[in-house]
């Protein structure tokens, strides 16, 4: 099923609580603030949570802080080690802060990982909804993120009104794990689909011919999407500023390569595009943009010729 809620923002008057402000979630929150979602922030490092202050929203000094003013609090933090750092997980002060809150995490992160925190936050007396986005930088930017939802189904309904103002659209999963995978099942094709579009660009070039033909090409054919017309100038300019981290997309083939190695399913393209991701960072590129896995492929292309 897939609907978009019409209702945005909470309860009237009620503060919403957003923790983590990176390269995702500082455009998400300030979309929130400009819709005129009543919203308390905080950010490890400070200097993010300027344009929020601009835009209205309240600024905390610690994340209890945001807690004690928000029944329902965001995150969108890197890893899991940053949601347990953030939550206090498995420290008397971790029921203290989620008893009576509804806990929304909108990061990637293992399924299993995601069913484990559901528990212990249920165990302490909060609620837990997941909903991993898809979309990079410039999607979180103009609102165009598409939320995966997994929770009981009660949580995910008084959630989902919340997400409007940063989501084109809202798809329900099932239970929490059910959108994370369904994350995971959307990465492999990105992440693969990118590698292969680095690999032809790479290819058109190194056959002498003009990439801004390569890229009308593609956009005049039935291989046009949003994410070659993003992604093809970049790689024509040489553009590696960060949208999605190769870092982070590294990461991510990690994370189906697990989820495929529990489900017995096999995964040849993306065994390969984890390693040419992971070539990637090796060469220094992890805070670059994911489109930067073309250099791992230009170091193979080098090595071919002096061998």
């Amino acid at each position: 099923m897939t609907n978009v809620s019409e209702r945005p923002g909470g309860e009237p008057g009620e503060e919403i609580g957003f923790v983590g402000l990176g390269v995702m979630g500082q455009p998400m929150a300030l979309n929130l603030a400009r819709a005129g979602t009543k919203l308390v922030v905080w950010n490890r490092s400070p200097a993010a949570t300027d344009p929020l202050r601009e835009a209205g929203a309240s600024v905390a000094e610690s994340v209890e802080e945001v807690f004690e003013r928000a029944r329902i609090v965001i995150l969108m933090l890197i890893n899991e080690a940053a949601l347990d750092t953030v939550l206090q997980r498995g420290e008397p002060g971790f029921a203290k802060l989620v008893a009576g809150h509804i806990v929304v995490s909108m990061g990637s992160n293992p399924p299993e990982y995601s069913r484990g925190l559901a528990a212990d936050i249920l165990a302490a007396g909060g609620r837990y909804v997941e909903a991993p986005v898809s979309g990079s930088r410039k999607p979180a930017e103009t609102a165009q993120l598409v939320a995966l939802l997994g929770g009981d189904a009660e949580t995910v309904e008084e959630v989902r009104p919340l997400l409007v103002p940063m989501c084109r659209e809202t798809i329900l999963c099932g239970p929490v794990g059910n959108a994370l995978l369904m994350k995971l099942a959307v990465n492999l094709y990105l992440c693969t689909m990118l590698a292969g579009l680095a690999e032809a660009a790479h290819f058109a070039e190194r056959n002498g011919l003009d990439l801004s033909t390569f890229q009308a090409a593609i956009g005049s054919g039935p291989m046009a999407s949003d994410l070659t017309r993003v992604k093809i100038p970049k790689l024509v300019a040489r553009d590696f500023s960060v949208q999605a981290a190769t870092a982070d997309a590294f990461n991510s083939t990690n994370l189906i390569a697990q989820a495929a190695q529990v489900a017995g399913t096999a995964s040849p393209l993306l065994d390969l595009c984890r390693t040419l991701y992971g070539e990637s960072v090796e060469l220094g590129n992890g805070r670059l943009d994911m489109i930067s896995v073309v250099a791992a492929i230009e170091a193979r292309t080098a090595a071919l010729g002096r061998s």
